[in-house]
C-alpha cells in the first residue's frame, strides 16, 4: 500500500516545488536587499538553503524518503526476525513441552497472548502505514515551508514525526518477542 501510495508524493512535489521557488526568490531577495541596505557583504552561504530543499523537493521520493527508509529499514528488519527467533524457540520449546504440561488454562492463555499481539501488531501496522502514507504526501510542503523565514522547524518537526512512526513497527516487533519470551 505504501509503495502504491507514493505517485502521490510527487504531484504534492509539483505544489510545492512552486511554493519553494517562491519562497527562495522572496527569500534571495530579502537576504540580499538586507545586506546592500547595510552595506554589508553578501554573505552567499545562507543563500544556499532556499536551493537545497527545493533539491530535496525535486527528488523527494527517492532522496529523502529512500535514504531515511534505507536507514530505518534495518533497525524493522532486526526486530522482525528477533520475533521469528522468539517464536521459532517458542514452538521447539511447545512442541518439547506439550505432553507434559496438557493443561487447557495454559493453553487459552497462551492463545489469547497470541491474539492480543496479533490484533495489536495488525492495528499498529495500520495506523504506522496510514501515517508514512499521509507524511509522505505532505513532506515536499513541510519542505517548501522551511524555505520560508519563520517555519524552518516544519522541517525538523517532519523529520522527527517520520521517523518516531517509521519505528512503531520495531516496538510492535519488540513486543511480540517480550510476549514470546512470557509465553
Amino acid at each position: 500500500l505504501y509503495d502504491e501510495m507514493m505517485p502521490l508524493c510527487e504531484d504534492m512535489a509539483s505544489v510545492a516545488k512552486g511554493v519553494a521557488g517562491l519562497g527562495a526568490l522572496f527569500y534571495v531577495a530579502y537576504r540580499v536587499w538586507q545586506s546592500l541596505a547595510r552595506a554589508e557583504p553578501i554573505d552567499v552561504f545562507p543563500l544556499f538553503r532556499p536551493f537545497v530543499l527545493g533539491l530535496c523537493i525535486m527528488f523527494f521520493p527517492t532522496m529523502v524518503l529512500g535514504t531515511i527508509n534505507g536507514i530505518l529499514s534495518p533497525v524493522c528488519k532486526a526486530t522482525s526476525s528477533l520475533v521469528e527467533q522468539q517464536t521459532f524457540d517458542m514452538r521447539k520449546y511447545r512442541q518439547k513441552k506439550i505432553y507434559e504440561l496438557g493443561e487447557k488454562i495454559r493453553g487459552w492463555f497462551r492463545e489469547l497472548l497470541e491474539l492480543f499481539f496479533q490484533a495489536a501488531s495488525l492495528l499498529i501496522d495500520t495506523l504506522r502505514t496510514f501515517f508514512l502514507i499521509v507524511l509522505s504526501i505532505l513532506g515536499p510542503v513541510s519542505f517548501a515551508l522551511a524555505v520560508y523565514d519563520g517555519f524552518q522547524s516544519t522541517l525538523t518537526t517532519w523529520l522527527s514525526r517520520y521517523i518516531c512512526i517509521y519505528l512503531w513497527l520495531p516496538v510492535s516487533d519488540l513486543f511480540g518477542a517480550v510476549l514470546s519470551r512470557i509465553q
